[in-house]
């Protein structure tokens, strides 16, 4: 082989590797997407038959119940097929490859009748040169189903693709049991919380991994650890009539946690009612809450209920409640002792049965020790904390956030995303978020509105976010030669206020007469040119 053709060789292998690798990383996010791993199969299959030529894909996995080989997902058949298409360890090769463990290749399908009932629709002309592989999928060190598909090859270059077949389908099983042992042990640490939670089943069913969300039809998206802790104090105290005071900085969705606890709440057939406390003028905000009666202030022309009466049976969620004056804080530690309050301009008595969620980016703590906040009032809200951790401490979410918010306003804008770039995950994980989540929701509808291939680059997002890297903006010269640059231009400055007087210019720096001197000598200024300017 000539220099020339061996150089041709290499670049055709390592364009064909990097396919293989944004090949691999798109079936990676397929499964990150998808709520049960049956339902990421299909755009799997899809994928293979585009992107990598294998088509007629087939997925099955053991049923442990029956201890059969179950049809997953099969290109060509309908879902009723689907569900009648088992194998048992040894029936043809899907059997015989779960049961040894070990890759099947047959170089020549037109020689075989195995592959279900779609061979039957085939002819052999149409199945001559078609080649079928079956790896299995292996889990820790069990075998759990298998992946088959089938390529049609060339004669000349059949050796080559085989192998090159075999290792990728094996690194694409690879994926498939990594994604189902994840889903796995979400299930396990579910059903670990709803035991603890002392739920039942009817009560709350925790579903596994749904796009990112660990509870059944929950709004709130994240995995990580932080919001695992979070997840389980809401399944204590969502049954109960508990106040819960809800901290967090602004951004974390603090609004969607109290959402969530209603949900899970026994009142979630009765109202929630959310008042944010710091965007009522303080002139209103007891009116709002409390209700008034016809003619208590200029302008109540009819009666009207507050927001307790209301949320009556059902949940209030105060929200930014450390923004509450001095006097609604005490006509609001009285509805919460008493359960009961008087309209504005009002002599009656009103019962209301309200369970209360109150949300603050304050330090009540703080808020109390200055004053500004009434310490028995906090302790009434204080009866459940829960501490909403910002996005800078669940690192491991803000890939589901982005994908999640990607998809939403991609659909709000008319528009396709199919991927995040790598460059983009890399600033949106190092970027510190002081916005927190609404930030992210606001960086990423901008970027897919910028986006223009179905990608949403690095280039797409807010120029906050923008690294030295990624801008090429990289400082070009070194720390020494820019103190040396602004020691200088602050001795000319002053020299010119000064106008050419050393003293007068060194007092203006707090420096010596003879440092002074030292700098101007060491930089080459001519200190006289100031004085002549100024004559």
């Amino acid at each position: 082989m000539t220099p020339k053709s061996e150089i041709i060789s290499e670049a055709i292998g390592a364009d064909r590797e990097r396919e293989e690798l944004e090949l691999l990383f798109d079936i990676a996010r397929t499964f990150d997407k998808h709520v049960e791993l049956r339902t990421a199969l299909g755009p799997l299959l899809s994928l293979l038959e585009v992107r990598a030529g294998l088509s007629w894909g087939m997925v099955t996995l053991l049923d442990r119940a029956t201890g059969l080989l179950k049809v997953e997902e099969a290109y060509g058949l309908s879902a009723e097929q689907k569900g009648r298409g088992v194998y048992r360890l040894g029936e043809g090769l899907v059997g015989r490859v779960f049961e040894s463990g070990i890759a099947i290749m047959v170089p020549d399908l037109s020689r075989e009748t195995h592959f279900l009932n779609r061979a039957k629709t085939r002819t052999k002309e149409d199945m001559a040169g078609l080649s079928y592989y079956c790896v299995p999928i292996r889990s820790g060190g069990n075998v759990i189903g298998t992946l088959s598909a089938e390529r049609r090859i060339r004669s000349e270059d059949i050796d080559a693709q085989m192998i090159w077949d075999r290792t990728f389908m094996e690194k694409v099983s690879s994926i498939i049991a990594d994604s189902a042992k994840l889903r796995e042990r979400i299930m396990e640490e579910q059903f670990r919380l709803h035991r603890n939670s002392g739920l039942t089943a009817s009560d709350e069913r925790v579903n596994r991994d749904q796009g990112g969300r660990v509870m059944s039809g929950s709004e709130i998206i994240g995995t990580s650890n932080p919001m695992r802790g979070v997840y389980e104090m809401l399944f204590r105290v969502a049954p109960s009539d508990a106040t819960v005071l809800i901290s967090g900085e602004s951004g974390t969705g603090k609004e969607l946690i109290a959402a969530e606890i209603h949900r899970l709440s026994k009142r979630v057939g009765a109202p929630l009612v959310k008042v944010n406390c710091a965007a009522i003028p303080e002139s209103l905000i007891e009116s709002e809450l409390f209700g008034h009666e016809k003619g208590a202030f200029t302008g109540a022309d009819k009666q009207r209920k507050g927001r307790f009466e209301l949320a009556h049976k059902g949940t209030l969620f105060l929200d930014e409640v450390g923004e509450l004056s001095p006097q609604v804080q005490v006509k609001l530690l009285r509805v919460l002792q008493e359960r009961e309050l008087e309209r504005v301009g009002g002599n009656s008595t009103i019962r209301v049965d309200v369970r209360l969620i109150a949300a603050t980016n304050r330090n009540l703590e703080e808020e109390v020790k200055t004053g500004r906040f009434r310490e028995d009032l906090y302790y009434r809200l204080n009866v459940f904390p829960v501490q909403i951790p910002p996005l800078r401490e669940r690192k491991s979410d803000i890939v589901l956030l982005a994908d999640y918010f990607a998809e939403k306003y991609a659909d709000k804008n008319g528009k396709l995303i199919k991927r995040i770039s790598t460059p983009a995950i890399d600033l949106l994980t190092s970027y510190s978020w002081p916005g927190n989540v609404r930030e992210l929701e606001n960086a990423i509808e901008r970027a897919v509105i910028l986006s223009k291939d179905q990608v949403i680059h690095s280039y797409d997002l807010p120029p906050s976010l923008q690294s030295a890297v990624s801008t090429n903006t990289e400082p070009t010269t070194t720390l020494e030669a820019a103190l040396s640059r602004l020691e200088k231009e602050l001795i000319v400055e002053a020299l010119k206020i000064a106008d050419g007087n050393m003293a007068a210019a060194a007092r203006r720096l707090g420096i010596t007469e003879r440092q002074m001197g030292l700098r101007v000598h060491h930089y080459g200024i001519n200190w006289r040119s100031y004085r002549a300017t100024k004559m």
